[in-house]
């Protein structure tokens, strides 16, 4: 359970700046798309920092990495809401995505330590669905916390919220020696594999998607949609996140529904009314709610040998990608429409889809 608070804590963290845009711009007066750069940096650094900080700590107890990781999550909150200037605003985003590199490769793959073989995949399933209970409660309360008290106050929050998470893991987690060193001969070995690699493009087309259009849906909500109060939207896109991760760790729910789905509900919410945008936000919820449990378990089952060398393949390609779509959706934002991103992002969505369907058909992975 620790774990999955610190997953919480990380995620929240990270998407943070999505309900915060607006005040963020207004703050250092900054164009949306330029703000979104708060959402950039930290994929691209944990991107590289999730072979680099694995590789570096094979030795290390997990349970130690862990709490000191949380710490310098803590520290990256406090600088966030100290930060005086865009530039510090963006240091302290650096250091958020050396602890997502880091944790994510990390405590994401530990699960059949802490439970056991036969109930990884349950236990998977619960590490993720802090995914989404960040953007159920995460997101929603930032933006609540930040009309109320300010942007900056959203960031001490979360700063303390990780000094909690960093004592939690010490105290309840047991100690958790190093059993499997991650090499770099090891991640290069991996991506030799067919099935890896299919789950590289995948993730890569799905996440995306979801970036590209996600990290600007409160621009599109508030100015294309005309609502007013948007918490409670995003509240019910977390709820329905949550819905999706569990729906997918019992096998429910496969990487080709989520990626239409996600193309379905971002194609069609520009044109929504307020009924149908929270509909739609719903099956976008549970669409993108299944994604990181799918794409785990897809390198998982490609790479069983080695378990926390395929998370941290999963990890630099999510974090990647992740940061890719943000920026990509930020130049199709300020040079077209926020309605135009949403078009793109289903068509990539859509791309995903067709990928994994012409995968299965040759068998690779499931």
């Amino acid at each position: 359970m620790a774990v999955t608070v610190g997953i919480f804590a990380i995620v929240t963290t990270e998407i943070l700046p999505i309900g915060l845009l607006n005040p963020i711009a207004g703050d250092f007066g900054l164009a949306a798309g330029t703000a979104g750069w708060t959402m950039t940096v930290p994929g691209f650094v944990a991107a590289v920092a999730a072979p680099v900080v694995t590789v570096g700590t094979g030795r290390f107890d997990r349970r130690t990495m862990l709490a000191v990781l949380m710490l310098l999550l803590a520290a990256a909150g406090f600088l966030a809401a100290a930060a005086p200037t865009f530039a510090v605003l963006l240091a302290a985003r650096f250091l958020v995505g050396l602890v997502i590199g880091g944790f994510w490769s990390i405590g994401s793959g530990l699960a059949p330590r802490l439970v056991g073989p036969a109930a990884a995949g349950r236990a998977t399933s619960v590490i993720f669905a802090a995914v989404p209970l960040g953007s159920v409660l995460g997101v929603p309360l930032g933006t609540l916390v930040g009309q109320l008290a300010g942007w900056r106050t959203a960031f001490l929050l979360v700063g303390l919220l990780s000094v909690g998470t960093a004592a939690a893991l010490w105290l309840v987690t047991p100690p958790l020696p190093a059993t499997e060193v991650t090499r770099a001969t090891v991640l290069k070995g991996l991506l030799g594999k067919s099935g890896v690699r299919s789950g590289l493009v995948v993730t890569v087309l799905v996440v995306l998607a979801h970036f590209a259009t996600y990290t600007y849906v409160t621009p599109l909500l508030r100015d294309v949609v005309r609502l007013e109060v948007l918490s409670g939207y995003l509240l019910v896109y977390g709820a329905a996140g949550i819905a999706g991760t569990f729906l997918a760790g019992a096998n429910r729910l496969n990487f080709t529904t989520a990626a239409i789905l996600i193309a379905f509900a971002t194609v069609l919410l520009p044109h929504a009314g307020p009924i149908g945008a929270l509909l739609l936000l719903v099956v976008w919820g549970v669409g993108y709610g299944a994604v990181p449990v799918c794409s785990q378990t897809w390198f998982a089952r490609a790479a069983p040998d080695t378990p926390e060398a395929a998370t941290v393949v999963f990890t630099a390609s999510f974090q990647a990608t992740l940061s890719l779509g943000a920026l990509a959706g930020g130049f199709v934002v300020d040079a077209v429409s926020v309605p135009a991103v949403m078009v793109a992002g289903a068509v990539v969505a859509l791309a995903a889809a067709a990928v994994v369907t012409g995968v299965r058909s040759k068998e690779e992975v499931r």
